[in-house]
């Protein structure tokens, strides 16, 4: 903050209009603490150049000076009108402008907003403060014009109606759901990225975000699927610690198997394909494919609890991805399949946790080879053979195991 204004009080000295613009100001009226700053200058990018030792363009073509200053780094940029969206993401061209021109081309009416730090004006063009007062998302000037510039702006007014309990105007609302269908014309990393900010927001939010994408039709073009109106009782019900990976493990559920097939069915026959869907739409890293799937497979484990045994349970316990898959069964907990095993679940993990899943174990292959044994294919299941051993406590120190191992092979042999 303290960087922005003493670059605005900067500019302004030398003859500038500059303002605070966009979501800083809308957070600031809204009593929130915005994440970054951006200023707003009729100042040209070379004018900003010259009235900083330290910058860097990086948009010139958009009037986007980055200026460093007292350890932060602030964009400026110079208003402007823009036209032409042949990408669908970026102008075709730029005119530099001032303040209401600038404004006009934004997305929202409570984006739009300019504010003055150093008298405390708020410079609004487009009635965005009303619409902060009344909790409504509206588009500036015509919704199909500016949705048809970007359709990723059909799921930001998602997000930002989710984020700040807003309702979305009708106009708005209608076009959204007309233009959903051309979500496709976007990239799917850009898709995927804003999906993973809904999903990251606290529980109540994060379900606000995905009821909207149902309401408004764009669930069915942003995962590659036909459009539902669902309940979503896991993704109600999940901890706000839990992860976007296994947020996004719960909205699969309740879209596939809450809604017509049973928990176990699904994971048997449904579950791999729909993965393989939404991770081609939503453009997901490897880790967090990885994460959905192991998140899943653990799941299914879970439902053969008792045939785990101490040893399976403890190793179950001890992956990586078991804390995530733990806020999930949590929250399945009411479903058949997991309310059945929930009362076991719940006395006997805390006990298995208590005696440690995944201590050091006692034998090691070096162990193996002291014993005069060959590097084999069979290494890998006497080692796993004697750790299950360990933790099921058939053996109860170093000693035992080696000895246990040792009359094992000897047996085999």
């Amino acid at each position: 903050m303290k960087a922005a204004v003493k670059i605005i009080e900067v500019l302004q000295q030398a003859g500038h209009v500059a303002y605070l613009a966009g979501g800083c100001v809308r957070d600031r009226l809204l009593g929130l603490v915005p994440e970054d700053y951006d200023v707003a200058t009729d100042a040209r990018p070379g004018q900003v150049r010259d009235l900083f030792r330290n910058t860097q363009f990086v948009g010139e073509a958009f009037g986007v000076v980055l200026v460093r200053l007292m350890q932060a780094q602030v964009e400026v940029a110079t208003f402007r009108t823009e036209w032409g969206y042949t990408d669908k993401r970026r102008p075709d061209g730029v005119t530099f402008s001032d303040a209401e021109h600038d404004a006009q081309r934004r997305d929202f009416t409570i984006n739009g907003l300019f504010e003055d730090p150093l008298t405390g004006q708020i410079v609004d063009y487009v009635a965005g403060q009303a619409d902060l007062q009344s909790g409504l998302l509206r588009a500036i000037g015509d919704p199909d014009q500016r949705f048809n510039e970007d359709y990723l702006r059909l799921l930001r007014a998602v997000r930002f109606a989710a984020r700040f309990g807003f309702e979305i105007e009708t106009t708005t609302a209608r076009a959204i759901r007309n233009q959903g269908r051309y979500l496709g014309q976007i990239s799917r990393e850009r898709i995927g990225q804003e999906v993973q900010k809904m999903l990251m927001q606290p529980p109540a939010k994060r379900l606000s975000a995905l009821q909207w994408m149902q309401q408004l039709r764009l669930d069915g073009p942003t995962l590659h699927e036909d459009p539902l109106d669902v309940p979503l009782p896991t993704v109600e019900k999940l901890s706000g610690q839990a992860d976007m990976p296994t947020c996004l493990s719960a909205w699969m559920i309740d879209r596939h198997a809450r809604s017509g097939q049973d928990l176990i069915t699904w994971m048997s026959n449904g579950a791999t394909r729909t993965q393989t869907q939404w991770r081609k739409a939503l453009s997901l890293s490897n880790e967090d494919r990885n994460a959905v799937s192991q998140i899943l497979g653990i799941i299914c484990r879970v439902l053969d609890w008792s045939a785990l045994g101490v040893a399976g349970q403890k190793r179950l316990l001890s992956e990586t991805y078991w804390p995530g898959a733990y806020h999930l069964i949590e929250a399945l907990k009411s479903v058949a399949a997991i309310e059945r095993l929930w009362p076991a679940l719940e006395q006997e993990i805390p006990l298995l946790q208590a005696q440690g899943v995944n201590p050091d174990p006692w034998v090691r292959g070096e162990h193996l080879l002291a014993m005069g044994l060959t590097p084999g294919p069979a290494f890998g299941d006497w080692l796993d053979a004697v750790y299950d051993a360990q933790l099921n406590g058939t053996v109860c120190d170093a000693a035992e195991a080696l000895d246990w191992i040792g009359q094992r092979i000897r047996a085999e042999s």
